[in-house]
């Protein structure tokens, strides 16, 4: 099981310094290299802490979630912006005029932090990103009341290991951006969730005993109810987000994999907005 002082959460030594993606996602790899394994994926406005510089990379922790891994300076800036409102639908485009037929500049995937500095019309100027439209973005702090409902609008979103963007996720980066849409932050990696997240149901194998937005692991894999018997899961035998049956999942995996290990309950109202105790190593 992780614990706090888990390596992939461990900040490097030395004094870091800030820099913020200005890029639709940066790549976090496991080495600093272009075709290393990715780790993670970092969001357009997210604050990164900078331990070391190698090769046009940079050694860096995460703030949102505390994973640490290396990424291409390219895309990334010292000049740090103060959020105002954050993108609620599932990807939208950064325009270089508040006009739909310009030039579009970024591509902003769910969860990404902007700082809007002008307005004209329904068009939001977006610093660093360009002009977005105000019904995509909502005001930094808004929430969604259900995090399943999130985890919907991946459905048919390509399988990418590593990934946590609207073009592409992994499981556990698919649960990480629901449930944040909800106003709840995920641990990165199933193991972490497993150990971190919510309350183990301890008859949930028990007919009806699961309900919406109730999380199911396997080792290595984690997928949400979307109610007491369908799973949504971004996984690699489909290689997209996909919604069945519990039972034939479960079923598939074993013959392929492993049976699970067992299921989770968050109750949203009551964490929502709350520093989880695993993020300040409490």
């Amino acid at each position: 099981m992780p614990d706090f002082n888990d390596k992939r959460l461990t900040p490097p030594e030395g004094v870091p310094h800030p820099i913020q993606v200005r890029v639709g996602a940066v790549s976090v790899r496991e080495e600093p290299l272009p075709d290393a394994r990715l780790s993670t994926e970092a969001l357009f406005g997210e604050i990164l802490d900078v331990y070391a510089e190698q090769h046009g990379f940079a050694l860096v922790q995460c703030r949102r979630d505390r994973y640490v891994g290396w990424v291409a300076l390219a895309g990334l800036s010292e000049r740090i912006l103060t959020p105002t409102h954050r993108v609620t639908t599932l990807r939208t485009y950064a325009y270089t005029a508040p006009d739909l037929k310009s030039a579009p500049q970024l591509m902003l995937s769910l969860g990404s932090d902007v700082s809007v500095v002008d307005q004209e019309g329904d068009w939001r100027h977006c610093d660093g990103a360009g002009w977005v439209h105000q019904r995509h973005l909502g005001p930094v702090g808004a929430t969604c009341e259900d995090p399943v409902t999130a985890a919907e609008l991946y459905l048919h979103t390509p399988y990418l290991w590593g990934g946590r963007q609207s073009l592409g996720l992994d499981c556990t980066g698919l649960t990480q951006q629901a449930f944040e849409a909800a106003g709840i932050l995920l641990p990165r990696d199933s193991d972490m969730q497993f150990a971190w997240a919510g309350e183990a149901i301890a008859d949930w194998q028990t007919p009806g005993a699961l309900q919406r937005g109730d999380l199911v692991f396997w080792k290595g894999h984690a997928g949400v109810m979307t109610d007491a018997d369908h799973l949504l899961h971004a996984n690699a035998w489909h290689m997209a987000v996909a919604r069945e049956p519990l039972t034939e999942a479960i079923t598939r995996i074993a013959t392929y994999y492993a049976e699970p290990i067992g299921a989770r309950r968050i109750h949203v109202s009551s964490e929502r907005g709350k520093v989880p105790a695993w993020k300040t190593g409490a």
